[in-house]
């Protein structure tokens, strides 16, 4: 596997020769891209080999060469739940989904129920635009086999590897649940918003009680899934309407706690991440960017792009989602 940042004819000369590739970019560099095996998304963040920055003339590239057997597949909103219908026999799938679509929307609520969705490791993010771009340019994925851009669905790429490796996908996940073990937050509905929430079994006005107790939302909810912290970022809080919108949904009944504060976000991915990152596919958060100040700043050994959302097996939140092709014993 090979992590690289490329001109437009460097990436189209590979894609020729036939790479098995995974590609983010500005919108009007994947346009010019030829028909492969590669699915794309926009962004202009990303973590180089120099640090944090953003980057509108060339594409972030990662290329999987021990893919034995590949296809590149669209679906639409109403496809989203045959995702695990395209696997590949001792495969992985990598995934893009555009940020604020209803694709985006229905995987985070229903992704977990999806048939066979955990059966091999599925990994890959929600697509952006440059934060002055909101509101004025969407969000794309593109299909490599048609060339076709998309701002509504997912596109896929299913690879089948040989039967000496395997996939081995994970989180980094910088927040671990606040020391505050007295201080729980509940919620009555699974969604992306959230009016009132119980408090230490107190129901209350959420928005209300994020101000009057000054929350620092750039620490995210975090909920313990069998081990596993999963991380729920707040988007905003407006105490008008009482609402309080997530970037990723909270789920009915499960226990939140706010994550605990960190001192630098760079050195924590450095600390957690120790010597790894080389040769693995990775994406990053872009409030972790923000937030961290990663601009200029590497965090350990991983590159990749910037994102609007991860995917491991479902939508994450200021996270590093990674992915590594490993040996086995077969041969």
């Amino acid at each position: 596997m090979k992590n690289e940042m490329l001109t437009v004819a460097d990436v189209a000369a590979r894609i020729e020769d036939g790479a098995t590739m995974v590609i983010a970019g500005a919108e009007e560099l994947l346009r010019e891209l030829p028909k492969g095996n590669w699915i794309g998304g926009t962004t202009v963040y990303f973590v180089t080999d120099q640090g944090g920055a953003v980057v509108r003339d060339k594409l972030f590239c990662t290329t999987f060469d021990r893919a034995a057997e590949v296809a590149v597949r669209y679906v639409g909103v109403d496809g989203l739940n045959t995702i695990a219908e395209g696997y590949k026999p001792n495969g992985f799938t990598m995934i893009m989904i555009p940020a604020f679509s209803v694709a985006h929307s229905n995987f985070a609520v229903e992704g977990q129920t999806y048939d066979n969705l955990f059966n091999q490791p599925l990994a890959g993010w929600i697509t952006g635009v440059h934060l002055d771009d909101l509101g004025k340019k969407a969000p794309m994925i593109f299909d490599g086999a048609t060339g076709k851009g998309y701002d509504e669905g997912a596109v896929l790429l299913h690879v089948g590897l040989p039967a000496d490796a395997k996939a081995d996908l994970d989180i980094l996940n910088i927040f671990a649940q606040g020391d505050q073990k007295d201080l729980t937050f509940r919620f009555q509905k699974d969604g992306f918003s959230a009016v009132t929430a119980e408090v230490n079994g107190q129901q209350v006005d959420f928005a209300q009680y994020i101000e009057d107790n000054k929350i620092d939302t750039r620490l995210p909810l975090v909920a313990n899934y069998s081990g596993a912290m999963v991380n729920v970022s707040i988007q905003s809080v407006d105490t008008q309407s009482g609402e309080v919108k997530f970037y990723a949904p909270v789920v009915e009944g499960v226990e939140y706690r706010m994550a605990n504060a960190l001192g630098s976000y760079a050195q924590a991915f450095a600390d957690g991440a120790g010597n790894a990152g080389e040769g693995q596919y990775s994406c990053n958060c872009i409030l972790n960017y923000l937030y961290g100040e990663l601009e200029g700043q590497r965090t350990g050994n991983f590159t990749g792009p910037v994102t609007f959302g991860e995917i491991a097996y479902i939508l994450l939140n200021q996270t590093l989602v990674r992915m590594d092709i490993t040996d086995t014993d077969a041969a």
